[in-house]
């Protein structure tokens, strides 16, 4: 307790020397800062990650709260700083949540979004001093009735620019990885898989189509593409986690209103959609044998999940491998200068990734109650970490959850 008693009276020093210029304003409505929103995040100079595209915030709230707009409501804060010339620095979309008697606010997209970080209106905004930016949300926080956030998956660099508020933060339990796309389209190809690798997935399509009939790659062009690819992926989601014994989180019915708003499922929102989901489809029966979807931007494809069918004769085929360097064509074809296939460790990421995207958990306390949460979060953090980064504790863990599960 002494120890805790003085980090805080150190933590008070500090913030008693930082008096941050922002101003805040605090929206417990989406519509009330949509065109904003909107403005900023198709400004050339932006700094933000797919998943705080007002879009994808947007379907994220519908499938969390569908038409329960009172709940919403007093979830719900966006938090706009603005420098003292009224131009706005950065916009945090925010979902409070009461959790052992604390006010607690946390990114909106839960782990379905890979990055946290708060959209910035420009490189020179994202240059703010992240104890400046810090102070600001401790204020915005006290007029919101927020006594902590918990701010996971801060990347500590975003398109080579310094995220400020990952700075203060713990180092996540697994980081992200991606790889840069360059303009020529067969270039990049062969610079991300091998001239082996290459030859592999070539010799495995022909005995696919051999098998199975000619297969195509399709990006979904409309809504009910997209609706017929998120039902395969459910239908091979649900196959794999039976098979290991776990839980299957995509069949909640929020999750499934979600991912139907941002793939665009629907007819009235597809022109909006946010989630670009293609997969690997047989040219004469339909049938789909991969998926692959992820947030996108302007300049960005970010892997968000990936299912194949799981009948064991096709198992030797590869398919996520062989959908995957279509995707990476695809995409580079497109112009988009990154992508990245999402937070934590796997074989397929590793073999055409050469990038780390590391990340920090922020938490941030606004009232004496925050401190103890913060105080717990960081704990969390740190044990976390370690049970990911031992191979024998995460094995241990799964085989619990496992069990836990049946």
């Amino acid at each position: 307790m002494a120890v805790l008693v003085d980090d805080l009276a150190q933590k008070r020093m500090t913030r008693d020397r930082v008096r941050s210029d922002l101003s805040a304003e605090v929206f417990d409505d989406l519509t009330a800062v949509e065109t904003l929103w909107r403005g900023i995040e198709t400004d050339p100079g932006v700094l933000a990650t797919p998943y705080q595209r007002f879009d994808w915030v947007s379907a994220f709230l519908e499938g969390s709260f569908g038409a329960d707009r009172e709940r919403l409501g007093q979830a719900l804060r966006v938090v706009v700083l603005r420098e003292a010339s009224g131009a706005v620095r950065l916009i945090l979309p925010l979902l409070r949540q009461r959790e052992r008697g604390v006010m607690v606010a946390r990114v909106v997209g839960a782990t379905h979004a890979n990055f946290h970080m708060p959209l910035f209106a420009s490189r020179s905004a994202a240059a703010t001093s992240g104890e400046e930016i810090v102070e600001a949300l401790r204020v915005a926080g006290a007029e919101a009735g927020i006594d902590a956030y918990i701010l996971g998956h801060q990347p500590r660099f975003w398109d080579g620019a310094v995220n400020p508020l990952a700075i203060r933060g713990e180092p996540s339990p697994s980081d992200a990885y991606g790889l840069l796309l360059g303009p020529d389209v067969e270039t990049t190809v062969k610079r991300v898989f091998s001239a082996d690798a290459r030859k592999k997935l070539r010799a495995k399509e022909k005995k696919l189509a051999e098998a199975v009939g000619p297969v195509g790659f399709r990006v979904a062009q409309d809504a009910a593409e997209a609706a017929s690819f998120l039902g395969a992926f459910y239908r091979h989601k649900a196959s794999r986690f039976a098979a290991l014994g776990i839980l299957d989180p995509y069949a909640a019915e929020p999750v499934r209103r979600f991912l139907a708003e941002a793939a665009g499922a629907k007819e009235s929102v597809f022109d909006r959609r946010s989630i670009e989901i293609c997969a690997l489809v047989g040219n004469e029966d339909g049938r789909v044998y991969a998926v692959f979807a992820g947030a996108v931007d302007a300049v960005r494809y970010s892997g968000m999940m990936t299912a194949f069918d799981q009948d064991p004769a096709l198992a030797r085929f590869s398919l996520g491998e062989i959908l995957l360097q279509h995707l990476v064509r695809y995409q580079a074809a497109q112009g988009r200068r990154a992508f990245d296939l999402g937070v934590g460790e796997a074989r397929y990421k590793a073999s055409i990734c050469d990038e780390t995207i590391e990340l920090r958990q922020v938490a941030i306390p606004v009232s004496l109650s925050g401190w103890l949460v913060v105080a717990q979060a960081q704990c969390l953090f740190r044990l976390k970490r370690r049970i990911k980064r031992s191979p024998t504790l995460f094995g241990l863990v799964n085989a619990l959850r496992r069990r836990a599960a049946s």
